[in-house]
């Protein structure tokens, strides 16, 4: 007699997907183009994805901002034949917290070959990073200790 499969336990390997540690973005999002065109690829994007309309992103943005965004502004940001009209650094933010767009992040601190993590991991990375240089220094150490004699 065949075993009928429990459906009712979690299967680790095929039903869970582990939680993304660092922002990442599709590069195809950012591909080609002037930093113009990329910056206005990536809003789109973000905007797209969100469970907001273009109108309800804007509103929120005012709130955030206690200053008036429009649908418009954002349409306008987003569009890549509107290089007059660049978002500034604050309404950046605003669209990022309200939106939870965290990929935006990642496009940006990408240029300089950095990744944006949540601060939770802000401690582990840091353990890593003592954890690399203690290793660096142990192998020093031991190096010019065989160098003299082995020095203990």
């Amino acid at each position: 007699m065949k075993k009928r499969r429990d459906t009712l336990t979690l299967d680790i390997f095929r039903d869970y997907t582990p939680v993304e540690v660092a922002a990442r973005i599709d590069p195809e999002v950012s591909k080609g183009g002037t930093l113009d065109v990329k910056i206005a690829r990536v809003l789109a994007h973000a905007m797209q994805k969100s469970e907001m309309s273009r109108a309800e992103i804007a509103k929120a943005m005012s709130e955030h901002l206690d200053q008036r965004v429009t649908k418009n502004m954002l349409d306008c940001y987003a569009s890549p034949a509107r290089g007059d009209h660049k978002i500034t650094l604050e309404r950046f933010i605003a669209l990022l917290e309200v939106t939870d767009a965290y990929e935006l992040l990642a496009f940006v601190c990408g240029f300089s070959g950095y990744v944006a993590v949540p601060e939770r991991y802000a401690d582990i990375i840091e353990i890593w990073r003592e954890d690399r240089e203690i290793e660096a220094r142990t192998r020093r150490r031991d190096a010019l200790a065989g160098r003299v004699g082995g020095v203990k």
